[in-house]
């Protein structure tokens, strides 16, 4: 093809020139703008909170962003943690009010009388209490009761006051004689009627049916009361109740847990001496130990272990020793243990000296006689000695 000066159907040579050209700086604007790199104001910076023009001090380098970023991570993780445990604990009670209604249910159809405290709670609305403690009784205790009463026991006026200011509720736990109504039956009425501190279950009193008991006073108590922790103690154990609270009050947080003094003791399988176990056999070869557990001179749960024992009454198996019941119902389960000394330290000079350096018992017995030994006389001796003043109790906060 020639290249003509001018004429039809011809282009000159100075508008190809001209559209060469123009060409060129389009090509040269399109590529610019595609391939522009950011401004040095655009470009992240470690120090971002450095000005501009200025020098970042030494103390301000990457070290120390990596230390914020570390930090941050580590507050993010603890409010997940936080986060787990609310739900965990809402799972709880949620489980807990479920078996509430079973239990009413049952009690309904197998014509059994209601608690009154139930009744006022469903009409209501439940109210949150940090911890229940069952005192363990038996019909012929009248003694141990009253020694208690006039000892580590609020009573009355002050007893409500403990209720209502510090949510605590203590209770004499018993069942009822194989023939019910009968002499003994009468007589833990007339004393209630006194007193007021009696908490009666489905249960037919016996020593070898402790484990049964145990499993009805749990199932009963988290029906009656919502509270955090819910205690088992011995008739025959002097307690320290701000030290109590203040020990359980410190694991509220978390959602199964099991507190007391934790033992591995020998399965023992030669009939009549004490704690003989019958069925030995399941713990393997003779001289094993017993799975981890808590002594039963005292011993806490949380709400939803309760609320489990209550679910599943009717299958969990029960050994002839109550302490070894309880802790066999939680192997499997996801349940911390904590092992507190505190809740059994030894009468004095014992829990007097621990309480003279500043480190008060929650709990006293003697291990020997697997409670205080002759206790309607000797507790008014643990409490002069060992008890950590009225004060301690009305000033506390949980």
């Amino acid at each position: 093809m020639s290249w003509r000066k001018g004429g039809d159907g011809g282009v000159s040579r100075r508008w190809a020139v001209l559209l060469c050209l123009g060409s060129f700086c389009l090509g040269l604007l399109f590529t610019n703008r595609m391939w522009t790199l950011p401004e040095a104001n655009e470009i992240a910076r470690p120090n971002a909170n450095v000005e501009e023009g200025s020098t970042p001090p030494a103390a301000e380098c990457g070290p120390k962003k990596v230390q914020q970023h570390d930090y941050k991570d580590i507050l993010r993780v603890q409010d997940t943690h936080h986060g787990v445990q609310t739900l965990d604990k809402t799972i709880a009670s949620l489980e807990t009010e479920l078996s509430a209604a079973r239990s009413l249910q049952e009690s309904l159809l197998n014509g059994s009388p209601v608690a009154e405290e139930f009744k006022i709670s469903e009409s209501i609305g439940r109210r949150k209490y940090l911890m229940v403690i069952g005192i363990n009784t038996a019909f012929s205790s009248r003694k141990r009761r009253d020694s208690i009463r006039y000892t580590w026991m609020p009573q009355g006026e002050k007893r409500k006051k403990l209720e209502e200011e510090k949510g605590i509720i203590i209770r004499f736990v018993i069942g009822h004689s194989a023939i019910s109504g009968g002499i003994v039956d009468r007589a833990i009425e007339a004393e209630d009627r006194k007193h007021n501190d009696f908490m009666r279950i489905d249960h037919v009193e016996g020593y070898l049916a402790l484990s049964g008991k145990t499993k009805t006073y749990f199932s009963a108590a988290v029906s009656l009361w919502d509270a955090d922790f819910y205690v088992k103690v011995d008739d025959d154990v002097h307690v320290n109740i701000a030290t109590l609270g203040q020990i359980l009050s410190n694991h509220a947080l978390k959602p199964r847990v099991y507190i007391g003094c934790m033992k591995s003791g020998p399965v023992l399988s030669e009939k009549g001496v004490r704690y003989y176990e019958p069925e030995h056999w399941k713990f393997g070869e003779a001289g094993n130990k017993y799975f981890r557990h808590a002594t039963g001179q005292l011993y806490a749960i949380s709400k939803d272990l309760a609320t489990y024992i209550s679910i599943n009454r009717h299958v969990l198996h029960k050994y002839i020793n109550e302490d070894v019941s309880l802790g066999s119902w939680f192997i499997g389960l996801d349940v911390e243990h904590i092992d507190d000394r505190r809740l059994c330290c030894g009468t004095p000079p014992d829990c007097e000296w621990k309480a003279q350096a500043g480190n008060t018992c929650a709990a006293s017995f003697d291990w020997r006689c697997s409670g205080i030994c002759n206790s309607e006389g000797r507790i008014w001796e643990v409490h002069n000695k060992c008890a950590e003043g009225e004060k301690a109790l009305w000033n506390s906060t949980f």
